[in-house]
């Protein structure tokens, strides 16, 4: 057939020829691309090995440890290297990483992990039981300073055989199964190493963990400070290597510093720099200004932290101050979950509002002394004092407070503290009439730290010196109680009771902002306790893609 083919080829004339060789080109071409468009229609795009990001963030790392860690650089970098039995997901859920599965008793006190047989760290050794437990039993070692203390403190630890763990608790608590995302230290690497060599010990910043990434290499200034960390994708992990080869911190000193790098392009994502391309999710935190009566008798009125309340304009601080990136609120549960939110009251005139609460309950503003007076119960509010951290976005708020306060005739004063200052020298000793804080909710919204009777003085964290008998009775409930039903239940009776008393002027819950590539895939944000937690699907994280048939698609 080729032959008679060729023989008729022959018989063509020379423009004859050109023109046949000419289609059959064409028809060609056309024919392989109709394949290849087909072929394409078929093919799924995966997630595929390589490429690398470049992080900043303001701040410089120091215990890349998860038993020492204390700034968002070493909880950053901390929950890149280390695992733990548990881990967050995408979703916000916990999910098994170093545990191949659980089990609660019936009586909520005892909780079972059985461990993954192939679960290493990223020297190639594996992860057993006497892992967890050393890890545990030195959060608990009151000498080394843990962090993690007051979470493990009491929680007895056994190792039934070399991949079986127990943890014993005195009571049911619901939300300990959070506290085992805790990063796993390898224990033929620190059993040796004291509480007092701790601190100091090169594996701090050369750490060696089973979480997704390991360190590659660190720049110092010429003062010591890390300036950048490099890592690599651990071959190791559990759950499977990183799509991504690798992640760059580049540190710096002042957010300002870290905006200009972002927008310079000499680093791709940063958190809570404000850009339009950034993914946000909310924060499980709650700020307010919170009263101490015991520092000025005047706040144990409800009417004067009703009133200074009312006089608040929360959508101008979030709006204004904060750009937009925050929910106004009334209460102390953080928007994001089942609670129903007590509404923000949006009065035309705040300060009026503000003013007919006071006059309601017999108080009385002197023009000439500049104070509001109440003749009957002896008191006057003429002063208010807010202290608060040194740092941008508290000082913004709390100068917008100042002007709300200062149009209902009170002289407010800002105090500013550097964050350690104040935690250690005015919320501690509990010094402060007016305190602008913010709170940390965990995940399971465990609110007994902050407003149980009992949690009043330090080291609780009852920082408005809140007691109502009825509000420790419903905390209780939502730690011990399995139930979701009733825990939400009761969270909902616990935000209205405590929004109804005014324990505090609380103003918004923020966002959090994370500015990553337009290229980079996979990122899945949960509901932020710390920093850290954007990293919940970190191994998943992909720049480069193929293409192959649906068959072909790997499980990962």
């Amino acid at each position: 057939m080729f032959e008679r083919l060729q023989e008729r080829i022959r018989t063509f004339s020379s423009g004859d020829r050109f023109l046949f060789f000419v289609f059959a080109a064409l028809l060609g071409i056309a024919s392989l691309t109709c394949l290849y468009a087909l072929e394409q229609s078929f093919l799924v795009e995966i997630p595929a090995y390589g490429g690398t990001l470049t992080e900043g963030e303001v701040g410089s790392p120091r215990f890349i440890n998860p038993l020492l860690a204390i700034s968002d650089a070493d909880r950053d970098l901390s929950t890149l290297t280390y695992a733990g039995l548990m881990g967050l997901s995408g979703y916000g859920t916990l999910i098994p990483v170093l545990a191949e599965s659980y089990a609660i008793s019936a009586d909520g006190k005892t909780y079972t992990f059985s461990m993954r047989k192939d679960a290493k760290f990223s020297d190639g050794t594996p992860v057993t039981a006497a892992d967890v437990a050393f890890t545990v039993r030195k959060a608990q070692d009151f000498a080394l300073k843990s962090p993690e203390y007051a979470s493990w403190s009491g929680v007895r630890v056994e190792t039934a055989d070399q991949h079986t763990v127990r943890f014993i608790l005195t009571k049911p608590y619901t939300p300990f199964l959070g506290l085992t995302t805790l990063g796993i230290i390898p224990v033929h690497l620190w059993e040796k190493i004291s509480n007092e060599q701790f601190p100091f010990s090169n594996l701090e910043t050369n750490p060696v963990g089973a979480g997704p990434f390991k360190i590659a290499g660190i720049s110092r200034d010429a003062s010591g400070l890390i300036e950048s960390v490099s890592l690599v994708g651990n071959p190791y992990y559990v759950l499977g290597r990183p799509y991504l080869d690798g992640i760059r911190f580049n540190f710096y000193s002042r957010t300002e510093d870290l905006a200009n790098a972002l927008a310079s392009g000499a680093i791709e994502s940063a958190y809570d720099v404000s850009t339009a391309r950034a993914l946000a999710s909310s924060y499980a935190r709650v700020f307010g200004v919170f009263w101490n009566p015991n520092q000025n008798q005047v706040y144990a009125s409800a009417e004067v932290r009703k009133a200074l309340s009312l006089a608040i304009d929360r959508d101008a601080i979030v709006n204004t101050v904060l750009g937009g990136y925050a929910t106004a609120i009334m209460g102390p549960v953080p928007p994001g979950g089942t609670v129903i939110q007590t509404p923000v009251p949006k009065p035309e005139k705040p300060t009026v509002a503000a003013a007919q609460v006071l006059q309601s309950a017999g108080w009385s503003y002197d023009d000439s002394a500049h104070m509001w007076k109440n003749a009957n119960a002896k008191q006057t509010l003429d002063t208010i004092t807010i202290r608060t951290s040194n740092i941008p976005e508290l000082k913004n708020v709390a100068s917008a407070v100042k002007s709300d306060w200062e149009r209902l005739g009170i002289v407010v004063t800002i105090e500013l503290y550097e964050p350690g200052d104040l935690s250690q020298n005015v919320i501690r000793p509990r010094k402060y009439e007016a305190l602008l804080y913010g709170m940390v909710i965990g995940r399971d919204q465990d609110l007994y730290a902050f407003w149980d009777s009992q949690e009043r003085n330090d080291p609780g964290l009852n920082i408005a010196l809140y007691a109502n008998k009825t509000v420790d009775t419903l905390l209780e409930e939502v730690r011990g109680s399995a139930d979701q039903k009733t825990r939400i239940s009761d969270l909902q009776k616990i935000e209205d009771i405590i929004a109804s008393e005014y324990p505090a002027a609380f103003l918004y819950a923020p966002d959090f902002t994370y500015a990553v590539p337009d290229d980079l895939k996979g990122v899945q944000l949960p509901q932020i306790i710390a920093p850290a937690d954007r990293f919940a699907t970190v191994a998943s994280w992909y720049r480069s893609t193929d293409a192959v048939w649906p068959f072909l698609v790997p499980k990962k």
